[in-house]
């Protein structure tokens, strides 16, 4: 196994000795004899990191979104890649999501003002089964995020590129249905992949759809939005406020003004992070499973982006 990784690169080989003890871990750059390689866990692979894998069986990313990958010029077009789908990065992305959602739903930004002014007035407030959370990108993420949702009685509603039916969801998908889906967005979520489909979805005329007031979340991927639209729609109070996680140009640039906007609230794509021990334990199990011939999971549609 080679590990082009982040800075936890020690964690991810302690982690594959636990779940994988007879497997060979190596860290780029230190390849050794590239022949003997077939099997790679990458994140953001600078373009050189592909010659000579002549054996390389499959590529596992480490993060749920696949554009970092997609990305490289060399990657092999012949080769799978597995995406990391895994309980802990689901369930990160979940609190993220229902911190920002019940942040803004109970009015919990506004009471932060008030208590730096020192304002005490009780504010009117609506039960969940009253908001419509509506999440674009209704993949794996979006639908565990969905069925916590409903447990705590929100609605919720669904958008995705192409048709499929999620049981108990009432779901959107396509071009023509965009606007009805956003008119009935109280709280807008965005975890959709980077395609070319995507970029800028999320602009002034997506945004005027939302009902007035409405918040939104992005946790998906920086280029879905147009960040000068964005900006726009909360200056002229059709958008109250917005949680960014994720933005076109990372880290982000110290004179956007969205780091100044009174109802922006910013953190640096750390919605959720991949776990090394569980994320071993699901890359260890897959490849046993091909092992016994069995397809490799949650496998990347590179034609799609996604």
């Amino acid at each position: 196994m080679l590990l082009k990784t982040d800075a936890r690169a020690q964690a991810w080989v302690d982690a594959f000795s636990m779940a994988m003890p007879e497997l060979e871990v190596r860290l780029w750059p230190e390849t050794g004899d590239r022949s003997e390689i077939n099997c790679a866990l990458l994140w953001g692979p600078p373009p050189e990191l592909f010659d000579q894998l002549d054996n390389l069986e499959v590529i596992f990313s480490i993060g749920a979104g696949v554009d970092s990958l997609l990305a490289c010029p060399n990657l092999p077009a012949h080769l799978p890649i597995v995406r990391m789908v895994e309980s802990e990065l689901t369930a990160g992305m979940v609190e993220f999501c229902l911190f920002h959602i019940l942040r803004f739903h109970r009015l919990m930004h506004l009471f932060e003002n008030h208590r730096v002014r020192r304002h005490w007035e009780e504010l009117t407030q609506v039960s969940a089964s009253e908001v419509t959370v509506g999440i674009m990108g209704f993949g794996v993420l979006g639908q565990a995020l969905a069925r916590q949702l409903s447990a705590l009685r929100y609605r919720v509603i669904g958008y995705r590129r192409g048709p499929g039916e999620v049981e108990g969801m009432e779901v959107f998908y396509g071009t023509n249905q965009l606007e009805e889906f956003m008119g009935r967005s109280d709280i807008l979520v965005a975890l959709m992949p980077s395609t070319l489909e995507t970029k800028k979805m999320i602009n002034s005329r997506t945004l005027s759809w939302l009902p007035s007031g409405a918040y939104f979340i992005n946790a998906g991927r920086g280029d879905l939005v147009d960040e000068e639209g964005l900006v726009e729609a909360l200056d002229h109070g059709s958008l109250a406020g917005a949680a960014l996680d994720v933005f076109e140009t990372e880290p982000l640039p110290q004179e956007s003004i969205l780091w100044a906007h009174p109802n922006v609230y910013i953190t640096p794509h750390i919605a959720s992070i991949t776990h090394p021990p569980t994320a071993c334990r699901y890359i260890a199990d897959a490849i046993s499973r091909h092992r016994q011939g069995e397809p490799w999971p949650h496998l990347v549609e590179t034609g799609r982006g996604y």
